[in-house]
């Protein structure tokens, strides 16, 4: 008998300590690695308006004068989830309350492995699961870019999260099981305008973090791709955005083009909620990156709505 209860023992202390080691924090991006990518201001600004920053972390009662400016990159914004509500971070170029002392490897680790400097991980209302499909050279392009932008004091709110959601360490097991760095489609020998659409749309665009839906854990369901799903804040839904009839499969690759230069539908109707932020910084793409993510979205496989009620 006190065999067997050792034995259960050491059999329920390697299981803990392989949990253990498996929700590490990965190890950070190496200056080396980035070394060969200085960044690029001017290319740091594309990936910032494909990204949707300043759509997350502008501050919640910000008026936008223009289109031209960029906002105040000061966070605050709260986002309603079933597991809490997430607070957008300051990531200004403030020292005290921003990133101003992060190092582009430090950013580059954020990004790419959702891990912060303190080696703890970050809740995936950052949307690194699809960041981490990013290149290097993007990575500090933005960093270049962000480091740029006015530095605004302004602390940091806490993530208002139940346990056990307020535990970051269980996170570590979430990204083993869930975090998918690879390609979602497999287009095989695609040309190169399919191929920008996609790392646009599956990396920095992260459209389908909330047109597809997601499981109990809230994790992405690949299986239905881009089929759109139950809004996570609680209102309504997201539309289905694969070429299903019940989502863009009436639209021509012209048609999403130039809804997302001028948030026009084919029928006149005008973007709006959520989607209105998006549609304000595809405006600002080249227009033959806005091609390419219409080519992607009509040559992904085809998903029903799913349904959200």
């Amino acid at each position: 008998m006190k065999l067997c209860f050792k034995l259960v023992a050491l059999a329920t202390a390697g299981a803990a300590a392989g949990l253990w080691m498996i929700s590490a924090p990965q190890p950070a991006i190496s200056a080396d690695a980035l070394a060969s990518v200085p960044g690029d201001l001017q290319r740091g600004a594309e990936v910032f308006h494909i990204g949707g920053c300043a759509s997350c972390h502008m501050p919640p009662d910000y008026e936008e004068p223009n289109t031209d400016t960029i906002p105040p990159l000061s966070g605050g914004k709260r986002f309603r989830t079933p597991f809490g509500t997430f607070v957008a971070p300051n990531i200004t170029p403030d020292k005290a309350t921003g990133i101003g002392t992060w190092s582009t490897s430090e950013f580059a680790t954020a990004l790419l492995k959702g891990v912060s400097p303190r080696g703890e991980h970050y809740y995936p209302a950052f949307p690194y699961t699809s960041y981490n499909r990013m290149t290097l050279q993007d990575v500090a392009d933005l960093k270049a870019f962000i480091d740029t932008q006015p530095a605004v004091s302004r602390p940091n709110d806490r993530h208002e999260l139940d346990f056990p959601f307020s535990l970051r360490r269980g996170l570590g097991l979430w990204k083993y099981l869930y975090s998918q760095p690879e390609r979602v489609i497999d287009f095989g020998d695609a040309d190169s305008e399919l191929r920008r659409g996609q790392y646009l749309v599956e990396g920095p665009g992260h459209c389908g973090e909330c047109h597809s839906p997601r499981n109990v854990f809230g994790a992405t369901d690949y299986s239905r791709w881009l089929g759109g799903g139950a809004n996570p804040q609680g209102d309504g839904s997201i539309p289905n955005i694969s070429p299903h009839r019940s989502g863009l499969g009436d639209w021509s690759e012209a048609d999403i083009a130039e809804y997302l230069s001028s948030g026009f539908t084919p029928d006149y109707d005008v973007v709006g909620s959520e989607m209105a932020d998006v549609v304000e910084n595809t405006a600002r793409l080249a227009a033959s990156d806005r091609k390419a993510i219409a080519a992607y979205l009509k040559a992904i496989p085809a998903v029903e709505a799913s349904k959200t009620d």
